[in-house]
């Protein structure tokens, strides 16, 4: 049997799911790895798809792909374009998009799995591929290493994964040392004393002070953090009030912070923390502010040996120059943290998406930025050739120069 991965792909794309609710992509997944005669589990970390290939001895290789969407309202105009909705935690209904090319990862391991397969006779040890729920959340990995995964299957001599990123379809960026930041997701309710918008003196505004507190954090990275270091302070959500006449009580902020390492992390977490409890205090406020983590991610440390072992497969696969230094992404990954718990290496590789002669004429015309949609993006559309074949083919040659 051959894989249709092109209608495969299309398919996930329409009909995306939010964290830890991907049950018809986790159906999906399921169905194809049936007709390819593999075995699987589902309902891992509550809806994680796992499956082996048990190939004689050798080494263990785990292949991880994330599966969830995103709350965004796609754009794209294509004819596979997104239509759905799903309900949030906290329970509003929202557009889900995949905008960050989860669909392209399940695909990839997918087609992977398909060619490891056809191709037992020239290879041995074990293949593990994990289909990983909730990575927007940060929390996909924990939950199916809480649900025992690596307690259940072998345990890997190396984690590889791969994520899909605006460079020309074809390339593949990949680099020893930090790949991607750390990061946490912090949650700050401010809390004032609501009253009526004609009354603002009988009140303590919390929209006033979130603004300020927002403009302050501003300088936790414009005026703290020395210029030549990496650091992100984004408030990515604001809500207070229900009325433009009554002034709430409390207003709710959410960050994300990114760093490069932990001694960095604890002078931003603290830097934060200062900020918000200075400014309330600022503002009068009765009540204390409350910080809650969210969710914390270690940085994605690309092991050095293995890196340079793969940058060598990858350029001997693929061709000289198909392979790139993208710096190290201040974005962040959960898929370390199956690594980080058993003790072994990991390599983590992005590989483009954008048509080569328009990421071209970008570069050219120095608009890359403005005209190259990234990922979380509403316009992210990924073309499918070569991108899916790209995807496929670097998986295995991945999987196979660590088995045997």
């Amino acid at each position: 049997m051959t894989l249709d991965l092109a209608a495969l792909y299309t398919d996930l794309h329409r009909h995306p799911e939010l964290s830890f609710q991907e049950t018809r992509t986790a159906g999906v997944i399921t169905r194809e790895l049936a007709a390819l005669g593999l075995e699987f589990e589902e309902g891992v970390g509550r809806t994680g798809v796992v499956t082996s290939i048990r190939n004689g001895d050798g080494p263990v290789v785990w292949l991880r792909a994330d599966m969830d969407g995103l709350p965004v309202e796609e754009q794209t105009g294509l004819a596979y374009a997104s239509t759905a909705r799903g309900i949030d935690p906290a329970g509003t209904d929202v557009p889900v998009m995949h905008a960050c090319g989860h669909d392209m990862h399940v695909t990839a391991l997918l087609g992977a799995l398909e060619k490891l397969q056809a191709t037992r006779s020239a290879w041995s040890g074990t293949v593990v591929a994990v289909f990983q729920p909730a990575e927007e959340y940060g929390a996909g990995a924990q939950a199916m290493i809480a649900a025992g995964v690596l307690d259940r299957y072998p345990r890997p001599d190396i984690v590889l994964g791969q994520h899909l990123t605006p460079l020309p379809a074809g390339v593949i960026g990949v680099r020893p040392g930090t790949q991607m930041a750390a990061s946490d997701g912090l949650t700050v309710v401010l809390h004032g004393r609501g009253g009526h918008g004609s009354r603002p003196h009988a009140t303590i505004d919390p929209i006033v002070m979130a603004a300020s507190t927002v403009m302050r954090l501003q300088t936790i990275v414009s005026r703290e953090v020395d210029p030549r270091e990496m650091a992100v302070v984004t408030v990515g959500s604001i809500h207070a009030g229900l009325k433009n006449n009554i002034i709430p009580a409390e207003a709710r902020l959410e960050l994300s912070l990114r760093y490069p390492d932990d001694t960095a992390r604890a002078d931003i977490l603290e830097r934060v923390e200062r900020v918000v409890r200075a400014e309330a205090l600022a503002s009068g406020a009765e009540v204390e502010p409350v910080i809650t983590t969210q969710h914390t991610l270690p940085p994605t440390i690309n092991d050095a040996d293995a890196t340079a072992r793969l940058t060598s497969a990858f350029e001997h696969a693929f061709g000289d120059g198909t392979v790139v230094d993208p710096g190290m992404f201040t974005g962040s990954e959960d898929v370390s943290w199956f690594a980080r718990e058993a003790g072994v290496p990991l390599v983590y590789w992005f590989w483009g998406g954008v048509d080569p002669q328009e990421y071209a004429d970008a570069v050219a015309a120095g608009t890359v930025s403005r005209d190259i949609p990234t990922n979380h993006s509403p316009f992210f559309a990924p073309v499918l050739h070569p991108t899916i074949e790209r995807g496929v083919d670097a998986l295995t040659v991945a999987a196979r120069e660590f088995l045997a």
